[in-house]
């Protein structure tokens, strides 16, 4: 292959205006055939020139030994122009060059003048020129290889053939340049792999991008191979005669050759080129890779510890554990993004484990160790760190909490208590009580989360280092605080214990004294209602001794029941009395119970006084009327003591008691009063019976008279005795309803 002295792009603008071509068509011989079209306008022989010399510079010298047929196109042109060009032909045109053939118009041309002129030329020249019109070129060349201008068949078109050589010498330089670059960087490479630390960036760029060139190439060769070079399809036998075929570009431009061995010569010493890089990729990669690695270490190791070693407080309140709690935050954030280096580099160790060779494997273990060692010893420096802060904030919460309970405590012992009742004091102490055990709960806590917090701070993971004095004083320090405050809270909380003791015992003396007045007046009303029965339903005298005598007994036992709720009373202001100086407390109401109690027990004395006397009366004269009634000889003067007796007993009914205070109460209603005297009447009566009896016996020899009024006498009587018997069983009735309430109250006294 020839060597290309001049390329396109530097006559551009001149080979585009189509002086002269070649078409890819052939003689008769296989000669290449080279157009040159004359336009009317003068042409440039220096830019025709110029055109010549790059057309026949492209084929080979192969192809040039087999001769060229040039075609002049003077249709269009002066004869002085065609001449010139012919003449000139010889300056330029090799001597391969057989024949030139100029196609003459058709009217304005003297055929023997310019035919004899060229023959006589032809010595000289060196080569034939013949004139001959277009219709008559088939002679000399195939129809197939001439264009439509010469009414062949030959598709030309020199824009598509201009770009296309264009992309040629474009692909021919950059690949030749390109093959050169990369030979030289992979010989380099070669001596420069014993140092690894020299720096072969700038080799590694080679002036144009391979995978281009490449791409260029393979398009280009492609079109080759569709035999679309030089506007050629094809090519048939010479002169019709069944000839071999042939391709333009294989066989006389050589295009599609060297455009293969350009690219097999370029893939290899890209393939080459790309390993190398691969090789300088991972070194690099490695290097950055071990550089991050020393950084992330660096900065844990120096900056990042240092940071937390300057934090190994815990604060004295939750405020200052607040605040630290905030810088360890930025401290972790800092970190955070560090860890987050970690993660990527150890994604990339990991990728480049599976591809390294064992040299590489081993170092990137051994930097994944490294760094893996170093993140998780800081990690487990951060999260101890924020464990001692999460317990320091839980200690001092509940210090606070725990300070704020007793501050309340103190503030509820230090008020005064002035309950309006016993309800309200309970209430009260029940709050104290749950006070005292809501600190004793909180106290309990402090202590637990005081010992949590102690144990975080001893387990601390120490630091690779030799630890400074410093940490150590700050963790004493720390330490001696946490102590100070649990035996602080402890000796506040003994004392409001203590404070709570006599609370409580101050409070139980006022529950005590509230029960002793509510007792108090409550036997003062029991008292009451007791001298209220007594007046109310202790009526009845009874009918006889024996009923009599049975209800003196009941009275007794009545009385001795308000004398034991007097007494019981009585105690009862003693002992508030006594309660209340203990207490120094001077305004009590229960002054005015003393002297309703003695008021109240002095009237039921005298009522029962009064009510004992009767009673004594009544059995009196029961005894003696039952006396007189059932003896067969009665004295005058039983008789008369007998009536004696009733009769005072009837006047002492309608008495009233008297008071001290000077008011006047009776016994029972008057119909009671009236039943009770209606039962000494009919006594009375039956004596009077058994004194007619008597008086009948001493008169029975004075006649039927004083029979008959004896008579009268004794159903009178009777009739007295049947309605007191009546009213005497309602009186019964009343006092056993009396007696039971009596009972009732007895019992009551007791239990109090």
């Amino acid at each position: 292959m020839s060597a290309v002295t001049m390329e396109a792009t530097t006559i551009l603008p001149i080979l585009k205006k189509k002086l002269a071509f070649l078409s890819g068509g052939k003689d008769r011989r296989s000669g290449l055939i080279l157009t040159i079209p004359l336009s009317s306008d003068q042409t440039s022989m220096e830019e025709l020139s110029a055109t010549l010399d790059y057309l026949l510079s492209i084929p080979s010298e192969k192809c040039k030994a087999r001769g060229f047929t040039v075609i002049v196109d003077g249709r269009k042109s002066q004869w002085n122009t065609v001449k010139t060009v012919v003449l000139m032909l010889q300056n330029v045109i090799p001597p391969e060059v057989s024949l030139v053939c100029v196609v003459k118009p058709d009217e304005f041309w003297d055929k023997k003048v310019t035919h004899f002129c060229f023959w006589k030329e032809k010595d000289r020249l060196g080569f034939e020129v013949i004139l001959v019109s277009a219709n008559k070129l088939t002679r000399y060349i195939e129809p197939c290889q001439l264009t439509d201008d010469f009414g062949g068949s030959l598709d030309y078109d020199h824009s598509d053939w201009l770009n296309k050589r264009l992309v040629f010498e474009k692909f021919t330089k950059e690949s030749t340049s390109l093959l050169d670059e990369l030979s030289i960087i992979n010989d380099a490479d070669k001596s420069s792999s014993v140092d690894k630390d020299k720096s072969a960036d700038c080799a590694l760029l080679p002036s144009f991008d391979p995978e281009t060139v490449l791409q260029t190439g393979h398009e280009l060769l492609s079109e080759l191979q569709q035999r679309r070079f030089n506007g050629s399809e094809g090519g048939g036998g010479g002169g019709g005669q069944g000839g071999p075929a042939w391709c333009p570009m294989e066989e006389e431009l050589l295009a599609q050759p060297q455009v293969m061995k350009l690219l097999d010569s370029l893939r290899e010493q890209y393939t080459r080129y790309q390993e190398l890089c691969r090789q300088r990729n991972k070194r690099t990669q490695l290097d950055e890779i071990h550089a991050k690695v020393m950084q992330v270490v660096t900065w844990l190791q120096g900056p990042g510890s240092e940071l937390l070693k300057t934090q190994q407080t815990i604060g004295d309140s939750m405020r200052s554990a607040q605040a630290l709690q905030q810088k360890h935050e930025e401290i972790e954030s800092q970190h955070s993004e560090w860890f987050a280096v970690y993660v990527e580099l150890n994604q990339q160790i990991a990728a480049l484990l599976s591809t390294g060779e064992e040299e590489e494997v081993a170092e990137l273990k051994a930097l994944q160790q490294q760094l893996s060692d170093v993140c998780y010893r800081q990690a487990a420096q951060l999260e101890s760190r924020q464990n001692v802060l999460q317990a320091a904030q839980g200690f001092h919460s509940t210090t606070q909490e725990l300070s704020q309970q007793l501050d309340g405590l103190l503030g509820m012992l230090c008020a005064d208590v002035a309950p309006a009742d016993g309800a309200s004091i309970q209430q009260n102490l029940k709050l104290l009580e749950e006070k005292l055990q809501t600190v004793e709960a909180g106290l309990a806590s402090l202590r637990q989360k005081g010992a949590l917090l102690l144990e975080q701070m001893c387990s601390q993971p120490s630091w690779p280092l030799e630890e400074t004095e410093s940490p150590t004083t700050e963790q004493q320090d720390s330490v001696q605080h946490i102590q100070s405050v649990m035996e602080d809270m402890q000796l506040r909380k003994q004392r409001c214990e203590d404070m709570v003791d006599v609370r409580r015992l101050k409070m139980l003396q006022m529950v005590q004294l509230f029960k002793c007045e509510e007792d108090a007046l409550q036997a003062v009303e029991w008292l009451g209602e007791l001298l209220d029965a007594l007046l109310k339903t202790h009526v009845r005298l009874g009918d006889d001794s024996q009923e009599t005598r049975t209800m003196l007994d009941k009275h007794r036992k009545f009385v001795d029941v308000a004398q034991s709720t007097y007494d019981y009373g009585r105690q009862l202001l003693q002992a508030t009395v006594v309660l209340c100086q203990s207490l120094r407390c001077t305004t009590r109401s229960s002054g005015d119970t003393l002297p309703r109690l003695n008021r109240v027990w002095k009237q039921f004395s005298v009522s029962a006084e009064e009510r004992q006397q009767r009673l004594e009366l009544a059995l009196n004269f029961h005894t003696a009327a039952e006396r007189v009634l059932q003896q067969e000889r009665v004295e005058a003067e039983s008789l008369d003591e007998v009536d004696s007796l009733g009769k005072t007993l009837l006047d002492r009914l309608t008495m009233p008691v008297i008071f001290p205070d000077g008011s006047e109460q009776f016994f029972g209603s008057p119909s009671d009063t009236a039943a009770a005297a209606e039962g000494v009447r009919e006594r009375l009566l039956l004596v009077e019976e058994r004194r007619l009896q008597l008086q009948e016996a001493r008169l029975h020899n004075d006649g039927d008279e004083g029979e008959e009024e004896v008579l009268n006498g004794q159903d009178a009587r009777l009739d007295v005795i049947g309605e007191e018997l009546s009213e005497k069983e309602d009186q019964d009735e009343e006092e056993e309803d009396a007696g039971q309430r009596g009972e009732d109250l007895e019992r009551a006294t007791q239990d109090c």
